[in-house]
């Protein structure tokens, strides 16, 4: 699949991202809990952005935190603001890594994955024995498709059910520890025991 789409969005919006972003604490908070966040743990932001969850994660003290983006200029202001973060500009599907993660957070960016079952698949084998993936959205899932209606609609996809994607991890092998779809947030994380 041409990924180049998604690049040159993501690129065009990367400038104004962050005035556009619309933190509710307390939302996040919980996806953090819901996914298991705390100290010492080596964490992987996936379509990380410009950072946005990163000063989250410092807070609750993980070991090492890892952000990949696939577009470059996404990528920039990440480094450019988090010196101390390593940030890797590519596609998590092709991209190797040294060693396994215990937390892969996919944060108001799945839906950009076209793919949905190869992105779990090869994102739960990045995953040591008893690590956490989590799929989150800071709004309902009825917020983000209207969200998406607009510019981004052809870059991205429907957001699936709660139940569907809850399915999808259980053929990846893990085993849901959060299934949650409110108005106000979207959260599917399980764990893998390898």
């Amino acid at each position: 699949m041409d990924k180049r789409p998604i690049v040159d969005f993501f690129d065009r919006c990367a400038s104004s991202w962050d005035a556009n972003t619309v933190r509710r604490d307390a939302i996040i908070g919980k996806i953090m809990d819901a996914a298991g966040i705390h100290a010492g743990m080596d964490v992987l932001d996936v379509a990380c952005g410009t950072g946005v969850l990163f000063p989250d994660y410092r807070a609750r003290g993980v070991r090492t935190l890892t952000g990949i983006d696939i577009s470059p200029e996404m990528v920039k202001i990440a480094v450019a603001n988090n010196p101390d973060v390593t940030v890797i500009c590519g596609d998590v599907e092709e991209a190797d890594f040294p060693d396994k993660f215990d937390a892969i957070m996919v944060y108001n960016a799945f839906p950009h994955f076209f793919d949905p079952e190869h992105l779990i698949a090869t994102l739960t084998e990045k995953l040591r024995v008893n690590g956490t993936l989590t799929v989150a959205h800071g709004m309902s899932r009825e917020a983000l498709q209207h969200h998406h209606s607009g510019a981004a609609s052809h870059v991205s996809v429907d957001l699936l059910h709660e139940n569907e994607l809850a399915a999808l991890f259980e053929r990846c092998g893990l085993h849901i520890t959060a299934k949650i779809s409110d108005h106000e947030k979207y959260i599917v994380s399980g764990i893998f025991h390898g």
